[in-house]
């Protein structure tokens, strides 16, 4: 078990697709600190999938953005998502675990670039993005703030 200090998304009690426990339709997605990354692990399940054993690119982007900014997130200020490019190498499968990371490339201030990937057990590259954020005004960080930071900063 990962140590919950190292967790970047501590409060999960909203609705997000991507990492809100709420939605009992989501992804339910745990990031962690790594080494100048975001890190989380998660299996796919049969309702992901597009083809047979074959996650939706749809869910595959989502995993992506989700990582990418939880990257941005976790460098101090929410953000939203002004574009994400995905490059889809291989099928990532269901039934399977992978390890998704997202990381900051170049922060400018308010706009904020970064980069995700999706790895297989075997540390295959599934799938990249590029990503850019838009950082939030201070106003809507204090509005969001009690929702989704509230206890992350433990």
């Amino acid at each position: 078990m990962k140590d919950q200090q190292d967790r970047v998304n501590k409060t999960t009690d909203h609705g997000c697709f991507g990492c809100g426990v709420q939605n009992d339709m989501g992804l339910h997605l745990a990031f962690y600190r790594g080494d100048g990354e975001v890190v989380a692990t998660f299996t796919p399940r049969p309702e992901h999938e597009g083809y047979t054993r074959m996650t939706h690119g749809g869910i595959v982007s989502t995993m992506l953005d989700e990582a990418m900014s939880w990257a941005v997130i976790d460098s101090g200020r929410l953000a939203v998502t002004a574009r994400i490019s995905v490059d889809f190498r291989k099928p990532v499968p269901s039934g399977e675990p992978v390890t998704v990371t997202g990381s900051v490339t170049n922060d400018r201030g308010r706009a904020v670039e970064t980069s995700g990937e999706i790895r297989d057990g075997d540390g295959q590259v599934l799938a990249t993005s590029t990503g850019l954020f838009i950082r939030v005004s201070e106003k809507q960080q204090r509005e969001w703030e009690e929702t989704y930071l509230i206890g992350e900063s433990d």
